[in-house]
């Protein structure tokens, strides 16, 4: 892809974190971007602020929630009615739960992997149908975390392992299909995740923004060449 104006892009949990920093770098590429989000009000929110900026992509918001495929369907549906297709997809929606296994919770197990990996699942599901008619770049955000395992991680590691090998397993499955699959495995991002208030305190951190450019870095590879797994860490640790 190497030129993406008026491509399409949809990003799950786009209303916040690396999600929306891989909107705005998108938008400013031209792309034009459909958002996810579990909340429409977060959703919309986003999208005020991003028009704002005033980047030659269009972007618009729905609700969905990853952990269930209709709802997914429904909102490729809509982005279909809205750009006529999809040519990219990021799978970015994710929650942590960090606790020693004696107090990690079972719904903190089961949230956690039902945003993390099957949510990824779905996500795929629902769009890989628009995304082997474009011909277009599937890719996961997962983490560190997915090749390196960390007390009170044990949630978080196992889906993210797993969303590791699920992101390779389907890039085999579509590389003949005429569909790239990557995943972007950062390490300390400068988000609000686990309650984290970004500040300048957070600025030795991988920036939202510098994901988001790494985004439209990939997409522009050439066709022969593919990243299938990157991995991306703050060069100097805090």
């Amino acid at each position: 892809m190497e030129n993406l104006q008026n491509k399409t892009a949809y990003v799950t949990g786009g209303s916040k974190g690396i999600g929306y920093g891989v909107a705005e770098k998108l938008m400013e590429a031209g792309v034009n971007v459909i958002i996810t989000s579990r909340h429409q009000q977060s959703a919309n929110k986003a999208v005020d602020q991003l028009d704002q900026l005033g980047h030659p992509g269009k972007c618009i918001a729905f609700e969905a929630d990853v952990r269930d495929l209709e709802s997914q369907q429904r909102a490729i549906a809509l982005a279909h009615q809205e750009f006529g297709g999809i040519d990219i997809v990021i799978a970015n929606a994710g929650v942590g739960h960090f606790a020693p296994i004696q107090e990690l919770t079972p719904q903190q197990w089961k949230d956690t992997i039902d945003i993390n990996l099957t949510g990824v699942f779905n996500t795929v599901k629902a769009t890989l149908p628009a995304l082997i008619e474009s011909k277009g770049y599937l890719i996961t955000i997962a983490s560190l975390a997915g090749a390196n395992f960390f007390a009170k991680g044990s949630a978080y590691n196992a889906s993210k392992f797993g969303l590791v090998g699920f992101t390779q397993a389907v890039m085999l499955d579509v590389r003949n299909e005429g569909v790239k699959v990557s995943t972007i495995m950062p390490g300390s991002v400068a988000t609000h995740f686990n309650g984290n208030t970004p500040d300048k305190d957070d600025s030795w951190k991988i920036q939202i923004e510098d994901l988001g450019q790494l985004v439209v870095d990939l997409l522009k590879m050439p066709a022969r060449t593919l990243p299938s797994k990157v991995e991306v860490r703050p060069t100097q640790p805090g």
